[in-house]
Protein backbone atom coordinates (compact mmCIF):
# COMPACT_ATOMS: atom_id res chain seq x y z
CA UNK A 1 0.00 0.00 0.00
CA UNK A 2 2.80 2.41 0.90
CA UNK A 3 4.70 1.48 -2.25
CA UNK A 4 1.67 2.27 -4.44
CA UNK A 5 1.31 5.68 -2.81
CA UNK A 6 4.96 6.40 -3.49
CA UNK A 7 4.80 5.24 -7.10
CA UNK A 8 1.80 7.38 -8.03
CA UNK A 9 3.50 10.78 -7.40
CA UNK A 10 6.60 9.62 -9.26
CA UNK A 11 4.55 8.52 -12.26
CA UNK A 12 2.63 11.79 -12.17
CA UNK A 13 5.87 13.78 -12.11
CA UNK A 14 7.31 11.80 -15.01
CA UNK A 15 4.10 12.29 -16.99
CA UNK A 16 4.14 16.02 -16.27
CA UNK A 17 7.75 16.34 -17.45
CA UNK A 18 7.00 14.37 -20.61
CA UNK A 19 4.01 16.56 -21.39
CA UNK A 20 6.02 19.70 -20.71
CA UNK A 21 8.79 18.61 -23.06
CA UNK A 22 6.23 17.68 -25.71
CA UNK A 23 4.56 21.07 -25.38
CA UNK A 24 7.87 22.89 -25.82
CA UNK A 25 8.85 20.50 -28.61
CA UNK A 26 5.84 21.51 -30.71
CA UNK A 27 7.91 24.54 -31.58
CA UNK A 28 10.99 23.37 -33.43
CA UNK A 29 14.05 25.20 -34.64
CA UNK A 30 13.18 28.38 -36.57
CA UNK A 31 15.79 30.08 -38.76
CA UNK A 32 15.14 33.53 -40.21
CA UNK A 33 17.44 35.41 -42.57
CA UNK A 34 18.09 38.85 -41.12
CA UNK A 35 20.47 40.67 -43.47
CA UNK A 36 23.64 39.85 -45.38
CA UNK A 37 25.13 36.70 -43.87
CA UNK A 38 23.36 37.10 -40.52
CA UNK A 39 20.52 34.85 -39.38
CA UNK A 40 18.34 34.69 -36.29
CA UNK A 41 17.61 31.22 -34.98
CA UNK A 42 14.89 30.64 -32.41
CA UNK A 43 14.26 27.69 -30.12
CA UNK A 44 11.66 27.24 -27.39
CA UNK A 45 11.54 26.15 -23.80
CA UNK A 46 9.02 26.37 -20.99
CA UNK A 47 8.95 29.52 -18.85
CA UNK A 48 6.15 30.02 -16.32
CA UNK A 49 4.47 26.98 -17.86
CA UNK A 50 4.36 28.37 -21.40
CA UNK A 51 6.52 27.64 -24.47
CA UNK A 52 8.72 30.71 -24.76
CA UNK A 53 10.94 31.65 -27.72
CA UNK A 54 14.63 32.31 -27.25
CA UNK A 55 16.49 34.19 -29.99
CA UNK A 56 20.09 33.54 -30.87
CA UNK A 57 22.03 34.45 -34.02
CA UNK A 58 24.64 33.15 -36.37
CA UNK A 59 26.98 34.61 -38.96
CA UNK A 60 28.04 32.66 -42.05
CA UNK A 61 31.60 33.23 -43.28
CA UNK A 62 33.87 31.45 -45.71
CA UNK A 63 35.79 30.04 -42.76
CA UNK A 64 32.83 28.71 -40.79
CA UNK A 65 29.83 29.86 -38.80
CA UNK A 66 29.95 32.13 -35.76
CA UNK A 67 27.20 31.50 -33.18
CA UNK A 68 25.91 34.19 -30.86
CA UNK A 69 24.62 32.13 -27.91
CA UNK A 70 23.19 28.61 -28.05
CA UNK A 71 19.86 26.81 -28.59
CA UNK A 72 17.73 26.96 -25.44
CA UNK A 73 15.93 23.74 -26.36
CA UNK A 74 18.45 20.92 -25.92
CA UNK A 75 16.57 18.85 -28.51
CA UNK A 76 17.49 21.43 -31.17
CA UNK A 77 21.26 21.37 -30.70
CA UNK A 78 21.98 18.72 -33.33
CA UNK A 79 19.24 19.98 -35.70
CA UNK A 80 20.95 23.37 -35.62
CA UNK A 81 24.28 21.88 -36.70
CA UNK A 82 22.53 19.82 -39.36
CA UNK A 83 20.70 22.90 -40.64
CA UNK A 84 23.88 24.95 -40.83
CA UNK A 85 25.54 22.34 -42.98
CA UNK A 86 22.47 21.73 -45.15
CA UNK A 87 21.86 25.45 -45.76
CA UNK A 88 25.38 26.83 -45.92
CA UNK A 89 27.74 23.84 -46.22
CA UNK A 90 29.55 25.20 -43.17
CA UNK A 91 30.13 24.10 -39.61
CA UNK A 92 30.24 26.34 -36.52
CA UNK A 93 33.76 27.31 -35.52
CA UNK A 94 33.10 29.90 -32.81
CA UNK A 95 30.42 30.60 -30.21
CA UNK A 96 30.15 33.67 -27.95
CA UNK A 97 27.93 33.39 -24.86
CA UNK A 98 26.40 36.71 -23.76
CA UNK A 99 25.62 35.83 -20.11
CA UNK A 100 25.57 32.89 -17.74
CA UNK A 101 21.91 31.78 -17.86
CA UNK A 102 21.05 28.43 -19.39
CA UNK A 103 19.38 29.90 -22.48
CA UNK A 104 22.80 31.32 -23.40
CA UNK A 105 25.18 28.62 -22.12
CA UNK A 106 23.21 25.36 -21.97
CA UNK A 107 24.78 23.87 -25.10
CA UNK A 108 28.40 24.97 -24.60
CA UNK A 109 29.57 21.48 -23.68
CA UNK A 110 27.82 20.07 -26.75
CA UNK A 111 29.52 22.62 -28.98
CA UNK A 112 32.92 21.94 -27.42
CA UNK A 113 32.44 18.25 -28.19
CA UNK A 114 31.94 19.24 -31.85
CA UNK A 115 35.15 21.25 -32.02
CA UNK A 116 33.62 24.70 -31.64
CA UNK A 117 35.74 27.32 -29.87
CA UNK A 118 33.48 28.63 -27.09
CA UNK A 119 34.05 32.06 -25.58
CA UNK A 120 32.59 34.25 -22.83
CA UNK A 121 33.66 37.13 -20.67
CA UNK A 122 35.62 36.19 -17.58
CA UNK A 123 32.71 37.37 -15.42
CA UNK A 124 30.32 35.07 -17.28
CA UNK A 125 32.78 32.21 -16.85
CA UNK A 126 33.01 32.86 -13.11
CA UNK A 127 29.21 33.06 -12.73
CA UNK A 128 28.82 29.83 -14.70
CA UNK A 129 31.24 28.13 -12.34
CA UNK A 130 29.51 29.52 -9.24
CA UNK A 131 26.06 28.49 -10.49
CA UNK A 132 27.11 25.10 -11.89
CA UNK A 133 26.33 26.13 -15.46
CA UNK A 134 28.26 25.07 -18.54
CA UNK A 135 31.43 27.11 -19.05
CA UNK A 136 33.10 28.43 -22.17
CA UNK A 137 36.56 27.08 -22.95
CA UNK A 138 38.02 30.56 -23.51
CA UNK A 139 37.52 33.93 -21.82
CA UNK A 140 38.12 37.60 -22.56
CA UNK A 141 38.68 40.30 -19.93
CA UNK A 142 37.48 43.37 -21.83
CA UNK A 143 35.48 44.33 -24.91
CA UNK A 144 36.86 42.17 -27.69
CA UNK A 145 36.65 41.89 -31.46
CA UNK A 146 36.53 38.54 -33.25
CA UNK A 147 37.33 38.25 -36.95
CA UNK A 148 36.35 35.12 -38.87
CA UNK A 149 36.43 34.88 -42.65
CA UNK A 150 37.06 38.61 -42.99
CA UNK A 151 34.00 39.57 -40.91
CA UNK A 152 34.46 41.26 -37.54
CA UNK A 153 32.05 41.26 -34.61
CA UNK A 154 32.59 43.22 -31.41
CA UNK A 155 31.52 42.44 -27.86
CA UNK A 156 30.48 45.32 -25.61
CA UNK A 157 29.75 45.38 -21.89
CA UNK A 158 27.50 48.34 -21.08
CA UNK A 159 27.02 47.50 -17.40
CA UNK A 160 24.75 45.46 -15.17
CA UNK A 161 21.12 44.90 -16.07
CA UNK A 162 19.34 41.61 -16.68
CA UNK A 163 22.42 40.08 -15.07
CA UNK A 164 25.70 41.52 -13.83
CA UNK A 165 27.59 39.98 -16.77
CA UNK A 166 25.31 40.66 -19.77
CA UNK A 167 27.14 41.72 -22.91
CA UNK A 168 25.93 42.59 -26.41
CA UNK A 169 27.46 41.88 -29.81
CA UNK A 170 27.79 44.53 -32.52
CA UNK A 171 28.05 43.66 -36.21
CA UNK A 172 29.30 46.92 -37.65
CA UNK A 173 29.27 45.88 -41.32
CA UNK A 174 25.51 45.32 -41.18
CA UNK A 175 24.67 47.69 -38.31
CA UNK A 176 23.12 44.86 -36.31
CA UNK A 177 22.99 44.91 -32.52
CA UNK A 178 22.52 41.54 -30.87
CA UNK A 179 21.26 42.48 -27.44
CA UNK A 180 20.51 39.14 -25.85
CA UNK A 181 18.43 39.27 -22.68
CA UNK A 182 19.64 42.72 -21.69
CA UNK A 183 17.16 44.06 -24.25
CA UNK A 184 13.42 43.42 -24.15
CA UNK A 185 11.35 43.08 -27.31
CA UNK A 186 8.84 45.82 -28.05
CA UNK A 187 6.26 43.02 -27.76
CA UNK A 188 7.08 42.61 -24.05
CA UNK A 189 4.95 44.26 -21.39
CA UNK A 190 7.24 43.25 -18.51
CA UNK A 191 10.96 42.82 -17.84
CA UNK A 192 10.65 39.05 -17.50
CA UNK A 193 12.86 37.09 -15.11
CA UNK A 194 14.53 39.41 -12.60
CA UNK A 195 16.12 36.90 -10.24
CA UNK A 196 19.65 38.01 -11.16
CA UNK A 197 18.86 41.56 -12.31
CA UNK A 198 20.28 44.84 -11.06
CA UNK A 199 17.25 47.10 -11.43
CA UNK A 200 19.07 50.11 -10.03
CA UNK A 201 21.87 49.93 -12.62
CA UNK A 202 19.88 48.71 -15.62
CA UNK A 203 18.49 52.12 -16.77
CA UNK A 204 21.94 53.70 -16.92
CA UNK A 205 23.25 50.59 -18.67
CA UNK A 206 20.59 51.05 -21.35
CA UNK A 207 21.46 54.73 -21.77
CA UNK A 208 25.13 53.83 -22.15
CA UNK A 209 24.24 51.17 -24.73
CA UNK A 210 22.04 53.55 -26.73
CA UNK A 211 24.80 56.16 -26.70
CA UNK A 212 27.35 53.63 -27.95
CA UNK A 213 25.07 52.32 -30.74
CA UNK A 214 22.59 55.12 -31.48
CA UNK A 215 21.32 54.05 -34.90
CA UNK A 216 21.33 50.27 -35.42
CA UNK A 217 19.37 48.98 -38.38
CA UNK A 218 18.37 45.84 -36.51
CA UNK A 219 18.20 45.02 -32.81
CA UNK A 220 17.74 41.41 -31.73
CA UNK A 221 16.40 40.88 -28.20
CA UNK A 222 16.87 37.64 -26.30
CA UNK A 223 13.19 36.71 -26.49
CA UNK A 224 10.14 37.47 -28.64
CA UNK A 225 9.95 39.57 -31.81
CA UNK A 226 12.36 42.02 -33.43
CA UNK A 227 10.06 43.77 -35.90
CA UNK A 228 11.64 47.17 -35.27
CA UNK A 229 14.82 48.66 -33.83
CA UNK A 230 13.15 50.42 -30.89
CA UNK A 231 13.64 47.68 -28.30
CA UNK A 232 16.45 49.49 -26.41
CA UNK A 233 14.22 52.55 -25.90
CA UNK A 234 11.31 50.25 -25.03
CA UNK A 235 13.45 48.47 -22.43
CA UNK A 236 14.40 51.78 -20.86
CA UNK A 237 10.73 52.81 -20.79
CA UNK A 238 9.78 49.58 -18.99
CA UNK A 239 12.52 50.20 -16.45
CA UNK A 240 11.45 53.80 -15.88
CA UNK A 241 7.82 52.76 -15.46
CA UNK A 242 8.82 50.15 -12.92
CA UNK A 243 10.93 52.70 -11.07
CA UNK A 244 7.95 55.06 -10.74
CA UNK A 245 5.80 52.28 -9.28
CA UNK A 246 8.34 51.18 -6.69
Amino acid sequence: MTMKKAIVPVLFSLLFLAQAKAQAGKHGLEITHLTGNLYVYTTYNLYAGNPTPSNSMYLVTGEGVVLFDVPWDTAQRQPLLDSLYARHHQKPVLCIATHFHGDRTGALDFLKQHGVATWSSRLTYELCRQNHMQEAAHVFDKDTSFTVGGYTVQTFYPGEGHTKDNIVIWCAADQVLYGGCLIKSTEDKTLGFLGDANLAAWPQTMRRLMQEFPHPKYVIPGHDGWADNQSPAHTLKLLEQRGKKS
